[in-house]
């Protein structure tokens, strides 16, 4: 375990007031969580919902920015990454059976760090993995938040060539007791350290070494390549998405922002879940690679401007917004 709470390099520093706790899940595993506080009044807080394979220094300079706006930040890491605990022995193993256990994580973090510092309104910031998990839990009518921003969402999987015979493999494998094993072909290394040239997740080569700098400065940071348990679950909770009444479910206002650009997760799937989403709208950066967040300049300044005119928002405005969703949908269906 680390001496210290964080890894900082000299690119990524710590930002300054970081709290720093462990909270324990109903089922008995503890997970990393930081939070900071904004100076003077607070706008609210945002929560961090990072996606696969990924920690909280990944998100340093982007808690930098939301304290900059007057929020609160909350971030953490998900089971199985980062420096959570795992469900299996193997650290370079983000093992997982099904998302909803991921919500138990997030009720940690609700109950012991969110509810009892942090101010409302409360707002989910959700990348890939994190922003489907945001999805599911809102869908389910379980969300604490005023509103959700979600980036490159996990609604499918990017160019899959024969999904149907991955979700059977993966299934026959599972049963086979293979859940907690890499997926056929994959192993330990990071996608986050491998050359900059290969990679699927950015354009700035800058922000990618300095992702890529923290799992040098501390090996056990980062995961390795899925678990066939993991993409089994990711299997089936893309199949819930595929509903075309799910999106319509979804109350809690969304804004979703797509990569154009994106090599990871489908971009054309996840538009048309957006576009039919009761209280949301869809954003495509078409210039953009999968992370967004560690994108080049050009593609955050836009990220950040349609964020700053989405939250906080006002309820009125959610309201109104829902209101023209749900005339829309029903002019197209007397059509």
């Amino acid at each position: 375990m680390l001496p210290q709470d964080f890894v900082a390099t000299p690119d990524n520093p710590v930002p300054p007031g970081a709290v720093f706790a462990r909270v324990r899940t109903a089922d008995g595993l503890a997970i990393r969580v930081a939070r900071w506080h904004s100076q003077g009044e607070a706008r609210g807080t945002v929560l961090i919902a990072q996606g696969r394979a990924e920690y909280i220094e990944k998100y340093f300079e982007t808690v930098a920015e939301l304290l900059q706006r007057g929020f609160c930040v909350i971030a953490f890491d998900w089971r199985g990454q980062g420096l959570s605990d795992r469900e299996v022995a193997h650290k370079r193993k983000g093992h997982i059976d099904d998302f909803l256990i991921y919500e138990r994580d997030l009720d940690a973090v609700v109950d012991q760090t969110l509810a009892p510092f942090c101010p409302k309104p409360w707002f989910g910031l959700g990348h890939s993995m994190g922003a489907a998990i945001l999805l599911q839990q809102a869908h389910a009518r379980r969300s604490p938040f005023e509103r959700l921003a979600l980036l490159a969402p996990l609604i499918d999987i990017c160019d899959l060539p024969f999904p149907r015979a991955a979700r059977l493999l993966a299934s026959f494998l599972d049963v086979l007791g293979l859940g907690a094993a890499f997926v056929p072909g994959g192993g330990e290394t990071s996608l986050q350290t491998r050359p900059f040239k290969d990679n699927k997740l950015t354009h700035d080569p800058v922000r990618y070494r300095r992702n890529g700098d923290v799992i040098a400065a501390f090996t056990d940071i980062g995961v390795g390549d899925p678990t066939i348990g993991w993409v089994g679950a990711a299997f089936r909770l893309i199949d819930e998405f595929s509903d075309p009444e799910y999106p319509r479910r979804v109350l809690t206002p969304v804004l979703m922002f797509v990569a154009g650009s994106d090599r990871v997760v489908s971009s054309a799937r996840a538009e048309r879940f957006g576009h039919r989403l009761k209280a949301g709208s869809v954003i495509t950066l078409a210039q953009s690679g999968h992370e967004i967040l560690s994108e080049r300049d050009s593609v955050r300044e836009r990220f950040w401007a349609a964020f700053d005119a989405f939250i906080p928002g006002s309820r009125d405005e959610a309201e109104r917004l829902v209101a023209k969703k749900a005339a829309t949908i029903q002019s197209s269906q007397v059509r």
